[in-house]
């Protein structure tokens, strides 16, 4: 639609119910404002989107996506050997105002980051562009190429509550934003969340350079929580999960500790591929083909060949799948409960497992902080200042573990609905203001908005 048009809309009853359901009351007024803002921007700045011969009939075709962040709730690197996660898309999102083109390039100008033009008549491979926002393009137009879908050029004006090295998926969520966006502007609409996923992890594994598995992408496109078996790496298997921790005076938080994920691509490559060399000792090529009993009894073959850290890798891996289904359970036992009491004993079962994880992920992953620079451990620090508060403050009642990838960047932190305030103010003693957000569970995922 017109952008004039599109702002009147942006006013209505109806985007206010669209703003509360994605962002929550307290924050539908600031998620209108954003809106507004870019497509202020896009209908001042035409100029730099379009050649001037466009103009008239860029102006009259506007379109609005959305696609949330994630949080890894269970699972911490698992996804890659085929293993099993619980994830949920967030609140913070990325927004882009986008309209087609008359040629084939992509102009995307995100708040905050170097203008990207890209030239879709090219989808080759490109050495020069590996980690760089071009490759996701590219590579992502390739896809749809490849599948036998249709790709054309578009303007995109973006802002991004999911900072660069948050842990909360900014990649994952950028590539989805544009598989929606190309499936939209030049298919139907209709492809699955499950494909628009596949299709930015290819992207970030071949194009970008990044050997991710599917989790965060699967998250990030599907929207809610979801349990994922990835076993069946085409078709995994993904169950909604209704998760809402607020009900029982808990808070889901995480705390930017203000880590630098540059230089990090080949410390999160050698998880993946360490967990490999394990099964490659048995002729296998992902762990999920093997069990832990097989692999400990054959643990002194395994350190010659792979290494101890590569067995202690091993070992997270098919301890954490035993984390994720006690997880789901406790969550299940949450949602069926009617006495309070008994949900309480059900989250002290999911809290348990939470921490066990963040021990785990310590301890055997070894994906705390970087290796090559141990003098930089923000992650650790605000493990031990997190559980020091628990232990002092809330009488154990909260559970912390390193979120995502890991090295740099977040914790996640259960924290005690009356405790919060305290604990946010003491954490930005360390990590600044700020540095403690509250998350909620957004129900959509990645999307064109209809106003």
């Amino acid at each position: 639609m017109h952008g004039k048009e599109l702002l009147a809309r942006l006013d209505s009853v109806g985007a206010d119910d669209t703003f509360i359901k994605l962002y929550g009351p307290e924050a539908a007024d600031a998620a209108r404002r954003r809106y507004k803002n870019l497509v202020e921007e896009f209908i001042r700045d035409t100029n730099d989107w379009f050649p001037r011969s466009e103009f008239p009939e860029a102006a009259g075709n506007l379109r609005v996506f959305s696609a949330p962040g994630r949080s890894e709730l269970g699972g911490n690197h698992t996804d890659h050997n085929r293993g099993k996660v619980l994830a949920a898309s967030i609140q913070l999102d990325s927004v882009a105002i986008v309209a087609p083109r008359q040629d084939k390039k992509v102009f995307f100008r995100s708040v905050g980051h170097p203008d990207v033009v890209v030239d879709l008549s090219d989808l080759s491979m490109r050495p020069e562009e590996k980690g760089q926002t071009e490759a996701l393009v590219r590579g992502i137009a390739s896809e749809f190429a490849g599948r036998g879908r249709p790709v054309g050029g578009f303007s995109m004006n973006a802002a991004s509550q999911v900072l660069s090295g948050s842990g909360l998926s900014s990649s994952a969520t950028l590539e989805v934003l544009l598989g929606r966006i190309f499936d939209c502007l030049f298919g139907d609409g209709k492809m699955s969340a499950l494909e628009i996923a596949q299709i930015g992890q290819k992207a970030e594994n071949n194009y970008f350079g990044k050997p991710c598995g599917l989790m965060d992408q699967t998250a990030c496109a599907s929207g809610g929580a979801v349990a994922i078996d990835f076993e069946n790496p085409i078709e995994p298997t993904l169950s909604q999960v209704n998760f809402d921790l607020s009900i029982l005076g808990t808070a889901l938080c995480v705390v930017n500790t203000g880590g630098n994920h540059a230089d990090l691509t080949a410390d999160y490559a050698a998880v993946p591929n360490e967990m490999k060399s394990v099964a490659a000792c048995f002729g296998k090529t992902i762990l999920r083909e093997l069990d832990l009993k097989t692999v400990l009894d054959n643990a002194m073959e395994i350190r010659k060949k792979a290494g101890d850290r590569a067995l202690l890798r091993a070992i997270h891996f098919f301890n954490e799948n035993q984390r994720v289904e006690a997880m789901l359970s406790a969550l299940e036992e949450i949602n069926s409960s009617f006495l309070p009491e008994n949900g309480q004993r059900a989250l002290g079962v999911f809290l348990t497992q939470v921490n066990r994880s963040g021990d785990s992920s310590w301890e055997l992953l070894q994906n705390i902080y970087p290796p090559h620079n141990p003098m930089e451990q923000g992650i650790s620090l605000a493990l031990a200042l997190t559980k020091d508060y628990l232990e002092k403050f809330c009488r154990n009642r909260g559970a912390c573990r390193v979120h995502g990838g890991g090295f740099a960047g977040t914790i996640q932190a259960y924290i005690p609905m009356d405790a919060l305030s305290d604990y946010q103010k003491q954490m930005e003693t360390f990590f600044g203001q700020g540095s403690v957000t509250v998350l909620k569970i957004r129900p959509v995922g990645v999307v064109e908005l209809e106003f």
